[in-house]
């Protein structure tokens, strides 16, 4: 196989890339992941932080880039697996890179975390690479099996670091300019200033703005966007 597994039919998003993310204070955690996303460097990651941090962006960016270099890849979003079959585990050690969203879902749940566990020890084995996200560090989940939280902290165990005002208009400006369309300094401010301050949702609120200007054959302008969500 060379391109990258859908684990449950689940698809990858082409916008998450690593051309896209803005590394802000997080360089070293970027150079480890792509790294790994060419089969080199740490075997194991753990990354925690805030939600709407880019965590699985980040995930989904090294499945993208594992799969230009004819790597096969999982990407695995326990918060939509764990309600489903384990059967997504099986095998998995066979692949090149195993990217799990969310490690925290598996707190209260044993089997689950014997689910990890076994993963983690079968990858290690077959000497293949795994990135695990959580909004928690290994030492403060709710974790009843210690072996789980001990090879959890098998690699580095990185804080993604939050973006500042000036690195979040940055990504707005860039998402922007990866739709084609350009956003002024104080279009960016405005919407920065006045919506949601969560990426997800300050691109949520881009997206309405660039179908909007297409559909009115208008410019984003601040004037244009205060009438649109007035």
């Amino acid at each position: 196989m060379t391109s990258t597994q859908l684990v449950l039919d689940l698809k990858l998003r082409e916008s998450y890339s690593f051309n896209n993310f803005v590394t802000g204070d997080n360089r070293l955690l970027i150079d480890l992941l792509q790294q790994i996303s060419a089969a080199n460097g740490e075997q194991q990651i753990l990354i925690w932080g805030d939600e709407f941090t880019g965590k699985s962006h980040l995930l989904q960016a090294v499945c993208q880039a594992a799969a230009i270099r004819n790597l096969i890849t999982a990407y695995l979003p326990l918060k939509q697996i764990i309600q489903c079959s384990d059967e997504a585990f099986e095998g998995l050690e066979k692949i090149d890179i195993v990217c799990v969203d969310d490690v925290q879902m598996v707190s209260q749940k044993p089997d689950w975390q014997k689910n990890i566990f076994d993963l983690i020890n079968r990858m290690r084995e077959a000497e293949k690479r795994l990135v695990f996200t959580s909004n928690l560090p290994p030492n403060e989940m709710d974790i009843h099996l210690e072996d789980l939280r001990s090879r959890l902290n098998w690699g580095p165990v990185i804080k993604i670091k939050s973006l500042s005002d000036e690195q979040k208009q940055q990504a707005l400006q860039l998402r922007a300019e990866s739709r084609g369309f350009e956003l002024p300094d104080n279009v960016a401010s405005y919407i920065l200033n006045n919506f949601s301050r969560d990426m997800p949702g300050l691109f949520e609120k881009l997206e309405q703005l660039d179908q909007l200007s297409l559909q009115q054959q208008r410019r984003l302008t601040v004037p244009f966007v205060k009438t649109v969500f007035e």
